[in-house]
Order: structure tokens, then C-alpha cells, then sequence
């Protein structure tokens, strides 16, 4: 097992993609889920905190330390088994997703979650409760999340399998593998009914191991992930739709959104079911436009969809969706169309640019990211959308506004210029959140809340509720070391 601990080559580790810096004492690696057990058991003994890191791809801190020790688990990438006729695959934390995705697909098999950065790897996926485009049609990671084996905080494991250890009422008890019984109560608070990745997912009687899904290196540390595949689809439709006034825009999404769950509720293959909608304000179209000019001059707003077909429903949901993009004035003339596998994957590209172009600009500036992870109720998005840009418009400042508007959920980044307009943003961006909330939406829906959001968590959830996900934590990890400062301060924990 390799450990770093010259500062000099572990700083690549002290950061993520939102710039959030920190530091640590030494960095492992370890190549098996023993070496990773040990460095646990003696990290437990001298009480030294601990963070696991993915492969840097978040925005909001979680995989950044903030002293003591990093476990990276990019030694730990072994695909285990795929298993064609019960469609699921055994993978470790480590597997980076876009090679996952490339393998399975090669034997028609099929993962739909897939976050923007395909460079991530598969446990941090499950530890955020990670989605993207297709989330829209198929939920989030967690509904692919099988079993998981995990490490506790004290060295011994846990195997969790979906259906097979159930939280009774809110009373949490499980048996380790070295036969040490847990038992805690966990929280019981209302959840948003949208997209979400904020806090530690907590319901009456839930499985057991969605407690663990999106709880950011808290509450155990991920050595095996279980998944469910399907099968892979026989042909994707994949369209960006460019239109010359937002609202028609909004409308196009709001009532291809209307039919896909229509179309879903009656099982209806041959009607329009988007398998993602995506939006993009006239602003990141501007922002795109040098890396590709072919996007139509003037135009206000795009749309990327995408569907799921056969050949024999090719003609007819064709059909569909360009009568709905004339309906509401899209320019079927400039749409882009995919006809081969290589042009969709460009549209990803295109859609994923976005993305990597702020981060490359925050970067730029040396400062750190100034983004929205926002979702509320469908019925209330537009009003939350308005809103959201208003305030961006009237700032001076600049910004781009796009997201996963299937999920009325939106991504508006600000781009401040210097450590000025930094602190305004910060201020729009607590008054965005602050909209979602009482709109009954959350502050993240994808990305969690790492150590970035970790105050605003406060103001979704308030102070009782943050001590009762202390107090879980403290059960499950009594010397506070695991992902010390994720999702909320530690400071909490001494309330309990």
C-alpha cells in the first residue's frame, strides 16, 4: 500500500472541482478492503479523522479534508462480476463510470444513472445519491443500488442488501459481521417530494441501506456496490431544439413533461416518454458558442430531449415530438438530430461543456464556485425560475442558467469576476436557496451538501432536526470521525 505524506504531491487531493481547498496530514491508498479495514481500526484507536476521496469530480467540498487523514479508493477499481441473467453487477468504489458504462453497454446491458462528470467514480455516485439527464426517467442512483459492504467507523463491516434489513418505525438495528449489534434511532423529518440529495434520507420503516446511500462518507466507508442494469435500449432519439422566446421554451418542457408521466402511469410505449429534457438559458448558449458555432444566431434558448424507441415506434414518436416542438414555436429547421450513436454521445458533450467550462472559469479566477443544485415541485418551477434569474439579472453580474428541468430542477451559476462580486453572489445564491425551501424544494438535489452547503443545510432542516442527524451519526461513528464536516458541522454533535 502506497502513503503520501510529502505535501507536495498530495495537493491534487486537497481540492475538488468547486475549488474548495483544504489539507491533511497524509494520503493511502490501499489495494484491498483488508489494507482498508487496518487503516480504519488504527485511525479509530488515535481518534484521527478521516476522508474518503473519490476522484475529485464534486462541487461542494465532501471529498476535501479538513485535517487528519484521505483514503483514496482509486487502488480499489475492480469490476467483480456482471451478471447477464440477473442483470446486476458487483463493482468497487473506485470503478470510474464512464468506463463501467462503455464495458456494460458493449453486452447490451444498460446503467442510466449518469451525473455529468463521467469521470467520477461509482462509490461517490452512491455516497451522494449522484443522477443526471436520465434521472428523469429512471430516479436517481439509488433506485440501481442493490447491496452495499461497508466499513464502520470502527473497522468492523456491514453487508447491506436491499429488502433484507428493514428500519422498524424509525428504530435502526443491524448486526456487523464481527456479530456487534447496532442500534439507533434516525431522524424523523419531512423530506422534500422532489430530486434529492440533501441530508441523510430518512423515512418510517425504510430499507436499511438508503440510510447509507447518500450520506457522504459519514456513516461508513463503501468497499462493494451491488447495482441493477437493464437491458440496454434498442435505439435512443436525441434532439436539441433551439427556440427564439424562453416561454416557449418552458412550455415545451412543462408539457413534454405532463405526457411522459401520463405515458409512464399508462404503460404507452408509443407516446412521447422523454427519457431526459434539458435546458439551456440564451446565456450558456453564449457562453458555449465559441466551442460551437454551429448554435443558431439569435436564438434565445435550447432544449436537448432524448426518448427511448424501437423500429417500429421510430415513425410515430418522431412524429409526436416535432408536432409538439411546432406547437410551441421550437425551430424545427435548426434542431440538431442524432442519427448515429457517435452524434448523440456529441450531444452529451455538449450538454456536459457546460459544466466544465465554469469549473474552468472559477479556476481561472481563483475562486470558488457560485452554482445552484436546486429542485422544487413541478408546479411551482416556473414561478422558482423566475425568480432565480431575476435576481441574477438585476446583479450586473454575469451568469448562465441551465439543468434537468424534466426534474424542475436548475442549475444557475454565477460568474463573478473578482473576491467583490464573489460575495455578492454568495449573497443572491442564499437567497435562491432560501426561495427553494419555502417553495418546499431542497438545496441540492444532486450534488449533496459536502462541507459548501453544510449552513444552508441548517436553514432546509433547522438546528433540532441537524442534531438528530448528529446524534444518528454519533451511533454509528462515536469518535466523529468519518467525513468530519460533511453535510453539517461537527459542532452539532456535542448537543447530543
Amino acid at each position: 500500500m502506497i502513503i503520501k505524506n510529502d505535501q507536495s504531491q498530495v495537493q491534487s487531493y486537497l481540492s475538488d472541482a468547486a475549488n474548495y481547498r483544504g489539507f491533511c496530514d497524509a494520503v493511502y491508498f490501499p489495494e484491498s478492503e483488508k489494507e482498508l479495514t487496518n487503516i480504519v481500526i488504527e485511525a479509530n484507536k488515535n481518534k484521527t479523522p478521516i476522508t474518503i476521496s473519490g476522484n475529485g469530480t464534486g462541487l461542494t467540498g465532501g471529498r476535501v479534508p479538513e485535517g487528519g487523514i484521505v483514503i483514496s479508493t482509486e487502488k480499489l477499481n475492480k469490476i467483480i462480476e456482471i451478471d447477464h441473467a440477473e442483470k446486476y453487477a458487483i463493482v468497487q468504489p473506485g470503478v470510474i463510470m464512464q468506463e463501467f458504462q462503455n464495458i456494460i453497454e458493449e453486452q447490451k446491458l444498460y446503467y442510466p444513472p449518469d451525473p455529468t462528470e463521467t469521470n467520477c467514480f461509482i462509490g461517490a455516485t452512491v455516497a451522494t445519491n449522484a443522477s443526471g439527464a436520465k434521472t428523469f426517467k429512471y430516479g436517481s442512483t439509488r433506485n440501481f443500488v442493490l447491496a452495499l459492504n461497508i466499513i464502520t467507523a470502527d473497522g468492523d463491516i456491514l453487508y447491506l442488501e436491499r429488502g433484507k434489513q428493514k428500519i422498524y418505525d424509525y428504530k435502526l438495528n443491524l448486526i456487523t459481521q464481527n456479530s456487534r449489534e447496532i442500534n439507533c434511532i434516525i431522524p424523523a423529518y419531512k423530506m422534500p417530494e422532489t430530486k434529492n440529495a440533501a441530508g441523510y434520507f430518512c423515512k418510517r420503516n425504510m430499507d436499511a441501506i438508503d440510510l447509507f446511500i447518500g450520506s457522504e462518507g459519514t456513516l461508513g466507508i463503501i468497499t462493494e456496490i451491488k447495482l441493477k442494469l437493464l437491458d440496454k435500449p434498442q435505439n435512443i432519439l436525441s434532439s436539441i431544439i433551439f427556440f427564439d422566446k424562453e416561454i416557449n421554451a418552458l412550455s415545451f418542457i412543462t408539457e413534454a413533461r405532463e405526457i411522459s408521466y401520463l405515458s409512464r402511469k399508462n404503460s404507452a410505449s408509443n407516446n412521447i416518454d422523454a427519457l431526459a429534457l434539458e435546458f439551456f438559458d440564451s446565456n450558456t448558449l453564449s457562453f458555449l458558442k465559441k466551442d460551437y458555432p454551429q448554435i443558431p444566431n439569435y436564438t434565445r434558448t435550447a432544449v436537448w430531449f432524448e426518448q427511448e424507441y424501437t423500429e417500429a415506434t421510430y415513425d410515430l414518436l418522431l412524429n409526436k415530438w416535432i408536432n409538439l416542438i411546432n406547437k410551441h414555436n421550437g425551430d424545427e429547421n435548426t434542431a440538431w438530430f442524432a442519427a448515429t450513436n457517435s452524434e448523440r454521445e456529441k450531444f452529451k458533450e455538449f450538454r456536459h461543456a457546460v459544466s466544465w467550462k465554469v469549473s474552468e472559469y472559477i479556476a481561472q479566477k481563483n475562486l470558488m464556485k457560485v452554482g445552484t443544485d436546486t429542485a422544487v415541485p413541478d408546479n411551482v418551477f416556473i414561478e422558482f425560475y423566475n425568480y432565480a434569474k431575476e435576481l441574477a439579472y438585476n446583479s450586473g453580474m454575469e451568469y448562465v442558467a441551465y439543468g434537468h428541468f424534466g426534474n424542475s430542477h436548475l442549475h444557475l451559476n454565477l460568474l463573478p469576476k473578482d473576491n467583490q462580486e464573489y460575495e455578492q453572489a454568495k449573497y443572491i445564491y442564499r437567497l435562491i436557496l432560501e426561495k427553494a425551501v419555502s417553495l418546499d424544494g431542497t438545496i441540492s438535489a444532486e450534488h449533496g451538501i459536502g462541507k459548501l452547503k453544510r449552513e444552508y443545510l441548517l436553514e432546509m432542516y433547522g438546528e433540532k432536526n441537524i442534531i438528530k442527524m448528529a446524534r444518528l451519526k454519533k451511533c454509528l461513528d462515536q469518535n466523529l470521525l468519518l467525513g468530519s464536516g460533511n453535510i453539517f458541522d461537527v459542532k452539532y454533535c456535542g448537543f447530543v
